[in-house]
């Protein structure tokens, strides 16, 4: 344990002490959230970032120790745990270092030396190691009916001999190091056929690279592209310096006499070229690709964390809009409450080609439910259909409304769920696709979590990785989201509750129950009445619950209830009452915070709850705003070099920026085009959602592919210049906007797009640009 805290303390730059009451935390059941706003005191500071990176680490390094224990125990069981093996053993980082280290003495009973030396091959091996003799000499007197030649014994003898060999981990870890230095990895197109086929992997039909040079967006490309059967990859090197080594090792050229030496230099390459090379080559490429991955969930899971923080649009009444061709735009207004309140279909596309009729019905729900905005869904006649309620608002100039683009992605994964289902069970599968649409809009983050953070979009390469890591990764940055924001408990759904601290899918479900059989809540104390909500959930989940208009005020805030008292000595020191306090900054600010840190309360707790009760349940997220695209650029042919346009970030990689400047087809600001300065990381310039000035730098209409530059034109490249990664091709993650099919009413012709000017399109801005793009786009 003391080993382990002190590990933690080194990676997180904390003190053992922090680290052990953390630890100490978990164990008992407290969660992230919880312990990061409310036990500030107990770990001494420790932010929510630190916490969760010790959380994660915390598994993986016990999971390491524990398996560490099964290896020790087996090569104790084997008799071969030398000091040095232990000494490596303990020292091992990561499982993958481990596992290589155990390999040579994993019990193999099929291999070709076990069946050797269990025919009695082993002495005679050993010998022809130590002694001067002609490995023919020491044949002398064997037979086996399973080696019943010269050849095949010599052949048996040299699999023992290169096991015996492979057990010198000394000797491998330094080959490793030596074939590192010249190790390249090189990618070749399968096979002719394979090029038209595969033609999206083009650039790597004949590349290679250093490895230690090759990003891990490249990289997985690489690896999408074997997966496919498109490509094949090999790690190549140079042979002669590890050969020599091994040579060099055990003296080979003194040995005598020259038919042993001759024998064991044979064994010697073997060693090297079919057994060792292969393993180091698959270690070299499983480090890197582990390395890739962690990069890539790293990515995912910031990408997602924006979009689940972008900025609703609130309690606004909206329209959600699901496009669609012969199957109809599908309506459905949602109230301020988020309540589906009307819905309809209508056809201004052929073969109807109703569009009179279509915006006659636009204009009947906006005006009879007092829409204020339009959620309009980025898939299949998106900009047809924006042109025709863009005609119905000119046409209807009382009305005041806002249209924004809102991403499809993962709508149709939620219209045909089972919470779906059980939320709208009277709604058709596709008007629950344009409900959804609606609600992203007003609350990205409440709608959001209904989906698999997978099938939002916002992912480098995320059906790449380990899934179960990936998921893991992504669960907390949803978890850590909604207990940022907090939820109202008597409005939330089950999907949204099941992520506050201390509660689950169950206790979630019924909490609902509870609310559907009893009413709304009026304090949170009438949460403990819920089944199975006990008290040290009830304390893990409080603060994150909100309930407003109840009869206790500090209900709404983030106040925990076990700090109520503290409130109140608060009330009472300045002779006034909770409700004329809480949002009172004059009387707050005369508050002197050391005047009540007691044994239970420390300061950190005080300011915390001072800076509460001056704004209450105040949400992080950022203010709702929206963004302008020009009028006469809908796609990419009406793009051109030099032209300057206002674009929201859609997503961020390791080697750049995504932008959608409003012509479905996301252009591409490289890392080099970022700022005038060397970048290091994208994500410290730019952000999914923000709104960002962009100018053309190359269109390639046929490839639909936009290079865009954010540098002032005519600026010096960065003083750093960065090598350009090569393009990667359309199919991968972070290249194209995903479009979700709806499983049950599949979309195929689209109408011609008219040549005619389009009115101006509005995305949100800030975060919730988010909510607008494709892959990247929109919220739910």
């Amino acid at each position: 344990m003391t080993d382990l805290v002190q590990q933690l303390a080194s990676e997180l730059a904390a003190r053992p002490n922090q680290v052990e009451a953390a630890i100490r935390l978990i164990d008992e059941g407290a969660s992230v959230p919880f312990i990061a706003r409310y036990r500030k005191e107990v770990t001494q500071g420790l932010d929510d970032t630190q916490l969760r990176q010790l959380d994660t680490r915390l598994s993986y390094l016990r999971d390491l120790n524990e398996r560490r224990e099964k290896v020790i125990q087996s090569l104790t069981e084997q008799n071969k745990l030398s000091d040095d093996l232990l000494t490596r053993v303990n020292t091992a980082t990561t499982k993958n270092a481990l596992e290589e280290i155990y390999a040579p003495y994993r019990p193999k009973r099929t291999s070709k030396s076990f069946k050797a030396k269990e025919a009695g091959l082993g002495p005679i091996a050993d010998r022809i190691l130590q002694e001067e003799i002609e490995p023919t000499l020491a044949l002398d007197g064997f037979a086996h009916e399973d080696y019943a030649d010269t050849e095949s014994q010599l052949d048996a003898v040299q699999h023992i001999i290169i096991d015996t060999w492979a057990q010198n981990i000394a000797l491998s870890v330094e080959l490793k190091t030596i074939f590192a230095k010249t190790a390249v990895l090189k990618s070749a197109v399968a096979s002719d056929e394979k090029r038209e086929v595969g033609k999206k992997f083009k650039d790597y039909f004949e590349f290679s690279e250093n490895l230690n040079k090759v990003p891990s967006h490249r990289l997985l490309a690489m690896l999408r592209g074997r997966q496919e059967n498109v490509l094949g990859l090999k790690v190549d090197g140079e042979d002669e310096a590890p050969l020599s080594r091994v040579e060099l090792e055990y003296a080979l050229d003194s040995i005598q006499p020259q038919a042993r030496q001759d024998f064991l230099k044979q064994t010697a390459k073997l060693f090297w070229l079919g057994k060792i090379r292969p393993q180091i080559e698959h270690s070299l490429l499983t480090e890197k690709r582990l390395a890739a991955e962690a990069e890539a969930m790293q990515v995912f899971a910031e990408n997602l964390r924006h979009l689940l923080l972008s900025a609703p649009a609130g309690g606004r009444c909206t329209l959600g809009v699901d496009p669609g061709v012969r199957t109809g735009v599908k309506l459905a207004v949602v109230n301020a409450s988020g309540d589906v309140v009307a819905h309809s279909t209508v056809y201004p596309f052929a073969p109807k080609e109703d569009k009179a009729g279509a915006k006659e019905e636009l204009a009947r729900l906006c005006r009879e439910y007092a829409v204020d905005l339009i959620a309009i869904g980025n898939g299949t006649a998106s900009r047809e259909t924006e042109t025709v309620i863009a005609e119905m608002m000119a046409e209807n100039s009382d009305l005041k409304l806002t249209r924004v683009t809102v991403s499809e992605a993962g709508a149709s994964v939620y219209s045909a769920s089972e919470l779906a289902s059980q939320e709208l069970p009277e709604l058709d599968v596709s008007i629950r696709g344009a409900v959804s649409i609606a609600r992203r809009l007003q609350d990205p983050l409440a709608e959001l979590v209904k989906i698999d953070p997978k099938s939002i979009g916002v992912g480098q390469y995320q059906h790449d990785v380990n899934q179960a890591g990936l998921a893991k990764a992504l669960d907390a940055v949803v978890e850590d989201c909604v207990n940022a924001v907090g939820v109202d408990v008597n409005t939330a759904s089950p999907a949204v509750l099941g992520y506050i601290a201390g509660l689950n899918k169950a206790i979630a479900q019924q909490i609902v129950e509870y609310r559907k059989e009893h009413g709304r809540f009026n304090d949170r104390k009438t949460l403990k009445q819920v089944p199975r909500l006990g008290e040290r959930t009830f304390e893990q989940a409080a603060g994150f619950l909100r309930i407003h208009d109840g009869e206790q005020p500090l209900d709404a805030s983030a106040v925990h209830p076990e700090a109520y008292g503290l409130v109140e000595s608060i009330v009472a020191e300045k002779s006034t009452t909770i409700k004329d306090i809480i949002g009172n900054s004059e009387i707050l600010r005369q508050v002197d915070a050391d005047q009540f840190v007691n044994e239970q309360f420390g300061l950190p707790t005080v300011k915390d709850v001072l800076s509460e009760l001056e704004k209450p349940g105040r949400d992080p997220r950022p203010e709702f705003r929206t963004a302008k695209f020009r009028e006469d650029v809908t796609e990419v042919a009406h793009l051109h070099e030099g032209m300057e346009l206002e674009g929201v970030v859609t997503n961020v990689t390791n080697f750049g920026a995504f932008v959608d400047v409003g012509v479905h087809q996301d252009g591409l600001v490289h890392i080099s085009e970022l700022a005038n300065e060397f970048v290091a990381d994208p994500q410290k310039i730019v952000k999914p959602g923000q709104i960002v000035q962009v100018r053309i730098i190359q269109v390639d209409a046929e490839r639909k592919r936009v290079n865009l530059s954010m540098r002032p034109e005519g600026s010096q490249a960065p003083a750093k210049p960065q090598r350009a990664p090569r393009r990667e091709h359309k199919g991968q993650d972070e290249q194209r906007k995903p479009q979700h099919k709806r499983p049950a009413q599949p979309r195929k012709d689209q109408p011609k797009r008219a040549k005619q000017d389009k009115p101006q399109e509005q995305k949100i801005g800030g975060l919730g640009a988010l909510l607008l793009q494709a892959g990247i786009k929109g919220s739910k």
